[in-house]
């Protein structure tokens, strides 16, 4: 493996070692950026440009093309100028680096292909053009692309609090009431609580002598890797995250929900392949695997695919966190991809149509399905000794994947929630498959070329287990009321409040009561009554203290 810096006694240690690999990374970076600002300023200085749409659609082909280039020249590396004090570099203070490797490439084409696919499936779409929405989408886009390729915990942290502040502002921006508005910083506090796990674990590793380098992660600090990456999922411990109705919920709502679950879930490959060495790591696998079976009984019963969009990735990513404490980062990729393209396609898809509604399940389902050569296929294997935490997680897990696999099937062939395609206009009707058709191309693509996942048989028990429990959930949910979500009476509306939110409710009302509580302690030792209880503290202080006659 070529060398990715420098030596530091050169006098060119501040620059980047090869400039033309570190070009295909800014090139794609470009495209999606400066796509972004061009679509914004027109819309500003020209709001009812014609030509919108082809140059977002054009910006977000030119980066996913970009991306394949990468192949030709891996590993990438971009090294930004070093921060700080010159005393101070090379111990805990790192330049922004990024790295292009045979990890993070399969999600930047992923994440490559959402943003290609949510422009050509947004002709469909009713609130067609949106050139905002695109330069939101593309901007995402790009933001996490730089997270897929942080080369260290300075560069994750800074692109996931861009990430972090774009949702924050739009949901609050979208939603109405306080109880809403609480729901939204609450979520963002779960994040900012994430990236502090991050900062500690680098704390962690710098006093074992070795600043943390995700390519040669300590085992001792992965187990603070997995806890942050599972702490802004909603896995450890399990959270939902909020949901707002959006005139653009699909397209830019689904990106911003798929960047930010990829963004987390890219850490998880960074664990050593012997897996997180802590005490704790058994207790951590059995909350995943009940967070998967929660997370995909949820996902089967819910009334709509973008309803159950959070379980969606609750599910996966509770999988992905389970293979980084078995120590497969592969299969953390594995699981993560899916996420994007697999959940992308899906969601996306506002339209019926006979043969695409065709190719969306079998290609989904085969992504899915952990068989051999499907990209998931390196999900269920280990790198660590299985120990009895891994064996009793099994058949949680292989529930979970059965019930996300058969809710796939029920909201992909849900006849009455889409509109037919032929009511759209010929050109429409032209371009519009080719966005979901981008989506499964590529997850068909990762699982036989371009990664450590690629081309892999896996474990072929779990991937049979898990589809004979999917046949099996399939043929009995028409037989049996109670797993049938739609006729079922416990079913809750879009928008419901499940018994999950009750109990993260009930905490947040007595943060609430405790806070009310301060206030109104400190409202006391406020003003003129404040300098009396002052005295009297001082009064009953010295009285302690005095010496006692006997």
């Amino acid at each position: 493996m070529r060398r990715l810096y420098n030596n530091p006694a050169s006098p060119g240690a501040n620059l980047i070692k090869y400039p033309q690999s570190a070009m295909f990374i800014l090139i794609t970076a470009i495209f999606l950026f400066a796509t972004a600002l061009a679509l914004s300023i027109l819309q500003v200085t020209r709001p009812n440009f014609r030509f919108a749409w082809l140059i977002a659609t054009g910006g977000a082909f030119l980066a996913w093309i970009s991306v394949f280039l990468w192949q030709v020249r891996m590993p990438l590396t971009l090294q930004l100028q070093p921060w700080g004090p010159a005393a101070l570099r090379g111990s805990s203070i790192d330049a922004p680096a990024f790295l292009a490797d045979q990890l993070s490439w399969p999600y930047a084409l992923s994440l490559g292909a959402l943003g290609l696919a949510v422009m050509l499936t947004a002709v469909a779409r009713e609130n067609f053009p949106a050139p905002f929405a695109w330069a939101g989408t593309l901007t995402l886009i790009g933001l996490g692309l730089l997270a897929v390729l942080a080369n260290n915990p300075l560069t994750l942290v800074l692109v996931w609090a861009a990430i972090d502040l774009t949702e924050v502002i739009t949901q609050l921006l979208s939603v109405d009431g306080e109880e809403a508005s609480e729901r939204v910083v609450a979520g963002f506090s779960a994040r900012i609580l994430g990236i502090g796990l991050l900062l500690w674990a680098g704390l962690v590793s710098l006093s074992k002598g070795t600043p943390l380098d995700f390519r040669a992660a300590l085992p001792e600090v992965s187990i603070y890797l997995i806890l942050a990456a599972g702490l802004r999922l909603g896995v450890l411990p399990l959270h939902l995250s909020y949901t707002t109705e959006s005139a653009v919920r699909r397209g830019f709502g689904t990106t911003l929900r798929l960047v930010s679950a990829a963004s987390s879930l890219v850490l998880l490959a960074h664990i050593p392949a012997q897996g997180a060495q802590s005490p704790f790591t058994p207790f951590l696998l059995l909350p995943a695997a009940g967070a998967a079976l929660y997370g995909g009984w949820m996902w089967m019963r819910a009334p709509d695919e973008l309803t159950g969009r959070p379980y969606w990735v609750i599910t996966l990513a509770s999988l992905a966190v389970a293979a980084a404490l078995r120590g497969n980062p592969v299969g953390t990729v594995a699981w993560g991809i899916s996420i994007i393209l697999v959940g992308g396609a899906l969601f996306l898809a506002s339209s019926q149509q006979k043969m695409l509604t065709r190719a969306l399940l079998i290609a989904g389902l085969w992504g899915l399905s952990s068989l051999p050569f499907s990209p998931t296929a390196s999900g269920w294997q280990s790198g660590a000794p299985a120990s009895w935490a891994v064996w009793l997680s099994w058949p949680f897990l292989l529930t979970a994947q059965a019930l996300l696999a058969a809710g796939f099937i029920r909201h992909a062939m849900r006849p009455s929630a889409s509109v037919p395609l032929e009511s759209q206009p010929i050109w429409a009707r032209n371009v519009y498959p080719f966005g979901i058709g981008i989506l499964l191309a590529t997850l068909i693509l990762l699982g036989l070329f371009g990664w450590d996942g690629a081309l892999t048989i896996g474990t072929l028990p779990a991937g049979l287990a898990a589809a004979a429990l999917t046949g099996a959930l399939v043929w009995l949910t028409p037989r049996l009321r109670w797993l049938n979500p739609v006729r079922a009476h416990w079913i809750q509306p879009a928008g419901g409040v499940s018994r999950l939110d009750m109990v993260y409710r009930t905490l947040w009302n007595l943060y609430r009561q405790i806070g009310r509580l301060s206030e109104s302690i400190t409202t006391a030792l406020d003003g003129d009554g404040g300098i009396l209880w002052a005295l009297l503290f001082l009064v009953l202080f010295l009285s302690l203290l005095a010496p006692r006659i006997p």
